[in-house]
């Protein structure tokens, strides 16, 4: 895939024309530097990345680099998360400005004093919050693991599950467990409309719908799977079912479609009238093959973390990482 400057990218001289993802692939050479890419990326950034994953794969593959730069095409956290378990590499995120719904829902200063209130309690943080909240959290999870995380904890344990509710109370059906939930969303998957949803199921019958656990609980009512993006993207390849609607951010269309081009994969409808008619997260896609380019080229934004708080935020991490 050939990409030509259009326009311009901050602080880059303009020649005539030249091959953007060429020079991409020689900076990662001269500088040992490779991307890492969530899922919900655009294509342009999953094709360029060394590696696309969700976040707990993505967490396992900062975590097992050798590069000197990680640059972490996702959001903030995402980037952080790298930058905790990474201290003396340098983490670039191409848009300082790409943050998380989720993450700005639970403040650090009024998540510590919701701590400080329920002092018995075990404190499991799903892994889209600040490195301030990770570093009062006893334990991180992901939406891949956050079962495994939870029933992890002895049974007379109390816990706190924050930031986001609705996962949480998935969890707190498929364990059993009472969670003390923090009052967390993410916008993009409360977009979802039960009722639109219920229409495009009464057009396609024999399709399978597939959600996110972050999903509120009407949608994930109606779904034949819940699981984190990785799932959702193994359940399409070994069902035999021809059509499947997808609840979740329609980033993960991409790669479901290289995976099963012969199935039939259809978004989940938006409450708001978008472009797509889906679920897409802004701040995702503030990412840019230009911005990558450009924070590659500057070694800029970087991530900076004081360094007590990633060294608390890297225990309760590597808490969850230790659990497979």
């Amino acid at each position: 895939m050939n990409a030509l400057i259009q326009g311009g990218v901050p602080g880059v001289s303009q020649e005539p024309s030249f091959n953007l993802l060429d020079d991409i692939e020689r900076l990662k050479r001269e500088k040992n530097a490779i991307i890492l890419a969530h899922y919900y990326q655009t294509p342009d950034i999953q094709a360029l990345a060394d590696f696309v994953g969700d976040s707990l794969a993505l967490a396992q593959a900062a975590d097992r680099s050798t590069a000197d730069v990680i640059l972490f095409a996702g959001v903030h956290f995402m980037a952080e998360t790298a930058k905790i378990l990474n201290p003396k590499r340098t983490v670039l995120l191409p848009d300082l400005e790409a943050g998380c719904s989720l993450a700005d829902s639970a403040p650090p200063e009024k998540f510590k004093a919701f701590i400080e209130a329920h002092p018995d309690h075990v404190v499991v943080s799903y892994i889209n919050c600040s490195a301030e909240v990770k570093a009062m959290s006893d334990i991180i999870c992901t939406s891949s693991n956050a079962v495994r995380v939870v029933n992890s904890i002895p049974a007379d344990r109390k816990i706190i599950f924050a930031p986001d509710k609705h996962l949480g109370a998935y969890v707190q059906r498929v364990t059993g467990r009472d969670l003390l939930l923090w009052d967390g969303v993410c916008e993009v998957h409360v977009e979802i409309s039960i009722d639109k949803l219920k229409i495009l199921l009464g057009k396609h019958p024999d399709a399978k719908l597939i959600a996110h656990p972050e999903c509120p609980p009407e949608i994930l009512a109606e779904a034949d799977h819940v699981g984190s993006t990785s799932s959702l993207l193994e359940f399409v390849q070994r069902d035999p079912a021809r059509t499947f609607i997808v609840a979740t951010e329609a980033g993960i269309l991409h790669k479901m479609r290289e995976a099963v081009p012969h199935k039939e994969l259809i978004p989940a409808p938006a409450h708001a009238n978008n472009t797509c008619a889906c679920s897409e997260c802004p701040y995702m896609k503030m990412n840019t093959v230009e911005k990558v380019y450009s924070a590659l080229l500057h070694g800029s934004p970087e991530i900076v973390l004081d360094e007590q708080v990633r060294e608390r935020a890297e225990i309760a991490l590597r808490r969850m990482m230790q659990l497979g």
